[in-house]
């Protein structure tokens, strides 16, 4: 049986690995909150941990951390305490009862249809970066892919000849979503772009300068970086194109169901908290359907 902090939060780690099946991310988030926790709940270690240790750790989070990041860190301790009692290690989990603090729902940004335009066409189609950085955009807003499963493309898994592409998702499930002609355009033009600079036809699709596979950061730094010359509002990022998707497609009246399993979500609520319909859209409707409008 694990004895100190740090074999108990290895221990976790293979189980948030195996068991749950995270991705290296969550593990690393899930951690350094638990690591957080443990360091201003006393040099007890978990044995000594209380419910009042958590209800005092986050009295002392409140005001300090937004309530969304105070959840989460909530839940990745809750995660933990639960593990160690489900396993016998622990005689009670401390985190019973305690309840998680209330959130605001805050609806990401979305662009318009003349947001979009003008940032699809503000990367040059002259340089191969130019021509990646379209193929990016192209691609998440005509597939909706989170920036991880982007980055996490290669060559093999898109079909263009059936406008298909297959991604691993959260909880390394995997789904088939369609590509756009739009966007199969942007991704063979830059495919050639590849091959004629002599890049190999296989592995990732998107690549940095040094022709390793592109970081979500990096995705989101060149996305600012357009962003700001398209001359668009919004503070837009790569997510924000995820989320225009869906609302894109709910707004032209596409079955939520649909949206889901485009999305990856596999929860229906999940899909209802992220998209949304336009005040003027649901005014439109109304007064072209209520007898007394």
């Amino acid at each position: 049986m694990p004895t100190t902090t740090e074999d108990v939060l290895a221990d976790y780690a293979a189980h948030l690995r195996t068991a749950r099946q995270a991705s290296p991310h969550t593990i690393r988030a899930y951690l350094a909150d638990c690591r957080q926790f443990l360091a201003v709940a006393g040099g007890g270690g978990v044995a000594a941990v209380r419910a009042e240790t958590i209800r005092h750790w986050l009295r002392t989070l409140d005001g300090a951390a937004e309530r969304t990041s105070i959840a989460r860190k909530l839940a990745a301790v809750r995660g933990l305490f639960r593990y160690l009692a489900d396993g016998g290690r622990l005689r009670a989990d401390p985190t019973v009862g305690i309840a998680t603090p209330r959130t605001r729902r805050r609806l990401p940004v979305h662009l318009t249809l003349d947001d979009v335009d003008r940032l699809l066409a503000t990367p040059r189609a002259d340089t191969l970066a130019g021509r990646r950085d379209r193929a990016i955009f192209e691609l998440l807003y005509s597939s909706g892919l989170r920036v991880s499963e982007l980055t996490g493309l290669d060559w093999d898994h898109l079909d263009p000849e059936a406008g298909l592409v297959r991604v691993l998702g959260k909880g390394r499930k995997e789904r088939v979503v369609p590509v756009g002609r739009h966007a199969l355009r942007a991704l063979d033009a830059y495919r050639a772009a590849c091959v004629a600079a002599g890049q190999r036809r296989s592995g990732p699709i998107f690549r940095n300068v040094r022709g390793g596979r592109l970081t979500a950061r990096s995705v989101a730094r060149l996305m600012e970086r357009h962003v700001v010359a398209s001359g668009t509002a919004a503070k837009a990022t790569p997510h924000s194109l995820r989320h225009t998707f869906a609302t894109h497609l709910l707004g032209a009246g596409a079955d939520l169901r649909a949206i889901q399993e485009l999305l990856g979500h596999a929860s229906l609520s999940t899909t209802q908290r992220y998209t949304h319909v336009d005040l003027r859209r649901l005014m439109e409707a109304y007064d072209a359907a209520h007898p007394r409008a």
